[in-house]
């Protein structure tokens, strides 16, 4: 790829300057780094990355809690251009993980195109100069990491000088967010009483204090999602040793087993380095095998037909009766769920139901109904079972526990999309407010907004797999992407931008399908909000990675450059004249049936007599072409 144009700073000398990037990457967690790295191997290295933490890594940098780890094999849950041959387990903890895109970034050599602690926090589009100015605010270096709320509170007590140094304009042509989706952390209820008399520690597991010493520590865990799963089994024993952890659960996940790795554990990590590493092709036909097993389930669980129920109520009743084996006789009511396998997140987990037996985790589905300074009440009542269940055996007397650390597990804020980038586009128009317009976010194929040119968003609404790998689809998102970024870099297109209708009819068809899937299956979700499903994808990542590969160039706007017409001329020249070609050749071998050397002689005729004329009309293009081309 040959780049028209490179960073570059725009009116040095005036009051008005600015940087202009051709290519403006907002964040540099998995997808930013997969984008960065494909653009460097299609030749092209004149991009930023804004990332407002203070490391790399995304999820994978700010998720440090005890036992964070990847719940799908990681040699799936890796890049197909970069494959790593040594990790040393079938499921590595998320600093390994880290290590692995930290190593990208080396690879590809863009670590200095990586700018930390650095948010951009608004977008808008110049309709005349066609490009996007973005306005950067400059952080004080690690208040990045902190939450909203955290910063929020931060800039009360110490002003806003604490947490922002400064803002600066810039502009780009192409705008990518890369922001990702388990960040935000979600904050606990504010309706408890007594909640802020509460004397001790409280915390997110998206933000692990590790400042705080929880050695013989009561501890009361709000969740029972994956991360709580990861760390609940981790905080009784070493280095953490807590006297008790009391676990709040509102409805049961359900829980299935975490796949053993071919030539079990210690075979896996002594062996699998060294055979991946010598034998060709073996890790890349291993994670092929990785990604047939892993899109077996979603035929068998997610999608919607009779077989699938039946398929997917075997599974519950399997799962049902495995719970059962592992823990207390006391847990298997308020452990088996009465929705179906699919409709949350699945747990992948090998050992928080077998923790579950340790005197010292104490599960319960009483909801906190007071807060004080070194205890918590729960109950009276319960959150599952439902209190209309006369049968239930559930207790749901009131009850006081003492407590020293209040950790949260409760989850992410994953439906308020790109939030809190302000992006305007065409007309001033705010893309949260056109989602509002519409019903909820949205996106074609999770890339792209009319209204909004030149802009791509790598993991946006209805990408989300409950059951495969993120990055294979954030990879999907990159391909493509990088298909309709080229033809800017080429300068073939000023600006791209995807139609109105065929966006509508996307959305339109993916809340549709998501009504009839596993997800609206009966459960409260973070997959939706109101009704409205702006997470999931409806479909297996089979029918996601082949829409990816094969974009239906229809459904864009692309505005040609005179280069771009004169390059769309000349192939409609080369279309027309093979197409001549091909229809005089078989017309002329029809003519002359079986005989072949007579028909070449009928196709030379043909030739002399009608290529003339498609000739002239493919010049008349060529003409049309050039008469647009600058003076």
């Amino acid at each position: 790829m040959s780049p028209p144009d490179t960073i570059r700073v725009v009116n040095g000398f005036e009051n008005n300057a600015y940087t202009y990037y051709p290519i403006l990457i907002v964040g540099a967690g998995e997808s930013g780094i997969a984008l960065a790295a494909r653009l460097k191997e299609e030749g092209f290295d004149q991009y930023r990355l804004f990332e407002r933490q203070a490391g790399i890594g995304g999820t994978w940098w700010i998720n440090r809690y005890p036992g964070v780890a990847c719940d799908i094999p990681a040699v799936f849950y890796s890049f197909s251009f970069s494959l790593n041959y040594s990790w040393t387990s079938l499921f590595p903890e998320g600093a390994e993980i880290y290590k692995y895109l930290s190593d990208i970034t080396e690879k590809f050599q863009f670590v200095d195109k990586i700018q930390l602690n650095t948010d951009v926090s608004e977008l808008h589009w110049l309709e005349d100069e066609q490009l996007w100015e973005a306005t950067l605010t400059h952080m004080v270096p690690g208040t990045g990491d902190l939450s909203r709320k955290a910063l929020n509170q931060r800039i009360a007590e110490h002003g806003s000088e604490s947490v922002y140094l400064r803002k600066e304009t810039v502009r780009a042509r192409i705008v990518c967010s890369c922001a990702g989706g388990l960040v935000e952390p979600n904050a606990w209820p504010s309706s408890i009483p007594g909640r802020d008399s509460f004397e001790g520690p409280v915390f997110h597991s998206a933000r692990w204090d590790d400042k705080v010493d929880l050695n013989d520590k009561n501890v009361v865990v709000i969740g029972t999602g994956c991360s709580a799963a990861q760390f609940v089994p981790r905080l009784i024993k070493e280095p953490y040793n807590v006297k008790k952890v009391t676990q709040i659960m509102r409805s049961p996940p359900w829980v299935v087993p975490k796949s053993e790795p071919p030539g079990g554990k210690e075979g896996y990590e002594k062996y699998s380095p060294k055979i991946f590493g010598t034998v060709p092709g073996m890790a890349r036909l291993f994670r092929y095998i990785c990604f047939a097993i892993i899109e077996k389930d979603w035929f068998t669980i997610f999608a919607d037909n009779n077989w699938n129920h039946k398929t997917r109520k075997k599974l519950e009743l399997q799962m049902v009766e495995r719970m059962k084996n592992i823990v207390p006789e006391k847990y298997h009511e308020i452990l088996t769920p009465d929705y179906s396998i699919g409709c949350k997140r699945r747990i992948v987990d090998k050992d928080w139901l077998q923790s579950l037996n340790d005197p010292k985790i104490e599960l319960t589905t009483k909801p906190i109904t007071k807060v004080s300074p070194k205890s918590i009440t729960i109950g009276p009542g319960r959150t599952y079972p439902n209190m209309s269940d006369i049968n239930s055996k559930v207790s749901t007397e009131e009850e006081t526990i003492p407590a020293d650390v209040i950790i949260l597990g409760n989850g992410f804020e994953l439906t308020t999309w790109l939030h809190p980038l302000r992006i305007r586009g065409k007309g001033g128009k705010y893309m949260q407010h056109v989602w509002d317009e519409r019903g909820g976010p949205q996106a074609y194929l999770g890339l792209a907004m009319d209204g909004f040119p030149n802009f791509f968003i790598i993991f946006g609404p209805n990408t989300a797999t409950g059951h495969s790998s993120v990055i294979l689809a954030s990879e999907n998102m990159v391909e493509y992407s990088i298909k309709l970024i080229k033809k800017i870099l080429h300068g073939d297109v000023s600006t791209i931008e995807v139609k109105k209708e065929p966006e509508v009819a996307w959305t339109k068809l993916v809340q549709e399908q998501n009504k009839k899937s596993v997800f609206n299956g009966g459960c409260q979700n973070w997959y939706q909000r109101d009704g409205w499903n702006a997470t999931a994808y409806p479909y297996s990542q089979i029918d996601f990675t082949l829409r990816c590969m094969f974009p239906k160039w229809s459904d864009w706007d692309m505005q040609y450059t005179p280069k771009g017409q004169l390059k769309k001329a000349a192939r409609q020249v080369l279309g027309i004249l093979l197409l001549l070609l091909v229809v005089v050749t078989g017309y002329a071998l029809r003519q002359q049936g079986s005989n072949v050397f007579s028909g070449f002689q009928a196709l030379n005729h043909l030739l002399r007599r009608y290529v003339k004329q498609g000739l002239v009309s493919a010049l008349d293009l060529v003409n049309r072409a050039i008469t647009m081309l600058p003076d």
